[in-house]
């Protein structure tokens, strides 16, 4: 297992490096008059060269990455060109915000999905077709309008719930719940449409396997069949998929966390962009590659303790 985990880091630290490059070229020249834009029109062009040298863009594209990379190493992802706040205290202050929503996104995706699945496939029917067109309008709905909805409806109109704003789980779990539960219902639509439609799929195939009609015939209640032979073996591909779900919710929770107003990562990340800040928008980069990795060596863990033969792989 350590082996497995430290080639994986090892693989992780690669695809790191692969994507801060490609990324770091493409925002770099594309950069434009970023001087300019900072110093203002009425700026003399000595200012403006000044400006350039000071944030080494009047270097060469591969000497202005090495002095990033190098710095980076060491965990300094230098200041936002435009707020000066150093870009590990502007991205680590706003992280958790934002993985707060996606983690509650993951564990209600995972417990309805799991739950829609498994009920459609013993059912059958019209549990099965009810599933199934639920998860086609999941699909099909997308994120954004899902949270106008939720807003609207159960924000302003009823008043249930805040419209906007953030209260931290450590200030008060109520206040918290106030305003996450509409994001976090925003974002698992699409999720748990796609966890149900796999789960359905791989527990009806894997009933259909020889060792269940073994299972039975020595037995085994249906719910033991079930639960601790064929949902385990089911499983792997909807970790699968949760898994990309995780990655995906990232940038969907950018979109939700406009809506409702949620200093996340999402306000960061659009401001950023637009603006050109090469050192803000990669340090976004590295931490949202280097959670793909994590999530990515976790799911392989998980699928490994569900199938010995993912395992010994």
């Amino acid at each position: 297992m350590f082996r497995f985990i430290l080639r994986r880091v090892i693989a992780g630290v690669i695809l790191l490096f692969v994507v801060s490059s490609i990324a770091y070229v493409l925002l770099y020249l594309g950069a434009g008059d970023i001087a300019r834009q900072i110093l203002g029109q009425d700026a003399t062009q000595e200012q403006v060269a000044a400006l350039n040298s000071d944030l080494g863009l009047d270097q060469p594209v591969l000497v202005a990455y090495a002095t990033w990379l190098g710095n980076a190493v060491t965990g300094d992802f230098g200041v936002s060109w435009f707020t000066q706040q150093p870009v590990v205290q502007a991205i680590s202050s706003r992280v958790a915000v934002t993985l707060s929503l996606v983690i509650g996104t993951v564990i209600l995706t995972a417990i309805v999905g799991t739950t829609l699945g498994v009920w459609a496939a013993r059912k059958r029917g019209a549990a099965d077709r009810t599933v199934q067109i639920v998860s086609v309008l999941g699909f099909a709905i997308p994120g954004f309008l899902i949270a106008i909805l939720l807003v609207n409806l159960f924000a302003i109109r009823l008043g249930w719930f805040k419209p906007t704003g953030f209260v931290p789980l450590t200030s008060s779990l109520p206040g918290w719940l106030s305003t996450v539960t509409l994001p976090i219902i925003a974002l698992s639509i699409g999720a748990i449409a796609a966890i149900a439609a796999q789960i359905r799929g791989g527990v009806i195939d894997t009933m259909r396997q020889d060792w269940v009609r073994t299972l039975r015939s020595r037995g085994l209640s249906e719910n033991r069949v079930l639960y601790k032979h064929v949902l385990r073996n089911a499983g792997g591909p909807a970790l699968a998929v949760l898994a990309v779900q995780f990655v995906g919710l990232l940038g969907g929770a950018i979109i939700v966390e406009q809506i409702f107003a949620i200093p996340g990562l999402g306000q960061v990340a659009t401001t950023s962009t637009a603006q050109g800040d090469i050192p803000l928008v990669m340090g976004l980069v590295v931490v949202t590659a280097a959670i793909t990795v994590i999530v990515n060596i976790v799911l392989e863990i998980l699928q490994g303790s569900l199938n010995p033969k993912a395992r010994v792989s």
